[in-house]
């Protein structure tokens, strides 16, 4: 969840939410005595990225400066 900024316990619902409308798939894996949960895109996550966010950062561009949080102008 480090990728996105995501916190496993304080967003689970909104991570549940997209396992189960399929965003997102869930696999757990065994390392050692603890147990792994890792995440992937799936394709109709990728589907609704291309519809939504696409066309949104077309419209908005990022800046490859960034933004200056203490410029007061």
């Amino acid at each position: 969840m480090s990728y996105c900024g995501l916190n496993h316990i304080k967003h689970r619902k909104i991570i549940d939410d997209m396992v189960e409308k399929e965003f997102i798939t869930r696999n757990n894996e065994s390392w050692g005595s603890k147990t792994i949960i890792k995440y992937k895109v799936s394709e109709k996550g990728r589907e609704i990225l291309k519809q939504i966010l696409e066309p949104y950062e077309m419209l908005f561009p990022r800046s490859e400066i960034g933004v200056d949080l203490n410029d007061d102008r």
